[in-house]
């Protein structure tokens, strides 16, 4: 076994050599101790651990409680990829269309907040396609739709992401997380991602409505796109106007 292990590493004339020299055992040892700590050095490295930090504690904003489905069910678009649970996250798997989630526990309609992070893991569309009401009318925020980069509300006016007055175009790398929050009030639909404002919309007599791929998502749902998702920290808030 211990010549197996050397032809692995040298070829024939120097394993003789080494033999014949007495340095054999000792070239073993070494070979043997880096190959078992090499190991255990890239098990680690390949298993991200989630920390304190990114999984945040449980209240009472919580609407995913980071290890069940409870409150939500799986979207039946019929195009849908698979959906699991793992490691405080949700993944929205990889389908022929969307692939989403939607709640299904009360849920407020004018005067609320909602906050999550999201990822992309594989694809090139959006990873976060909100779906959310405005009172009576539903709305969808969508991050990273149309190739990738459009960010905006659909549908305004009849008009979608890619083509109203919130369209916006942002590049979103995969395999980082984005922090979402969502402000809905009677006058105006706000939103920030990492803390930075990209929809700042007064309502107005504006007409809302969604695209006929989301209507399962009402009243309030999260879809993917033909690209692999994940989300944690999904909170809910209620507000008061200022």
């Amino acid at each position: 076994w211990r010549y197996r292990l050397l032809k692995f590493f040298l070829n024939d004339s120097l394993i003789m050599n080494l033999r014949n020299t007495g340095f054999l055992t000792i070239l073993l040892v070494i070979l043997l101790t880096s190959s078992q700590s090499g190991g255990c050095r890239n098990e680690s490295a390949g298993k991200k651990q989630i920390t304190a930090e990114e999984v945040l504690p449980s209240d009472s904003t919580c609407i995913f409680d980071g290890k069940t489905l409870d409150g939500w069910e799986i979207t039946n678009f019929g195009t849908q990829g698979p959906v699991d649970v793992s490691g405080g996250k949700i993944y929205l798997g990889m389908g022929d269309g969307c692939t989403g989630i939607t709640y299904r526990k009360s849920f407020p309609e004018i005067n609320y907040e909602v906050t999550l992070e999201a990822m992309r893991v594989e694809g090139n569309d959006f990873f976060c396609g909100m779906t959310f009401p405005v009172g009576k009318v539903p709305c969808t925020l969508i991050v990273g739709g149309w190739g990738g980069t459009v960010v905006g509300l659909s549908s305004i006016d009849g008009k979608d992401a890619s083509e109203n007055e919130t369209t916006r175009y942002m590049k979103f790398d995969s395999d980082r997380w984005y922090k979402i929050k969502l402000r809905v009030t009677e006058e105006k639909i706000e939103a920030w991602i990492d803390d930075e404002l990209i929809v700042n919309f007064t309502i107005d007599g504006k007409r809302l409505s969604i695209r006929p791929e989301v209507e399962l998502s009402k009243p309030f749902g999260i879809a993917s796109w033909q690209t692999t998702a994940a989300l944690r920290n999904i909170r809910v808030r209620r507000i008061t106007e200022e």
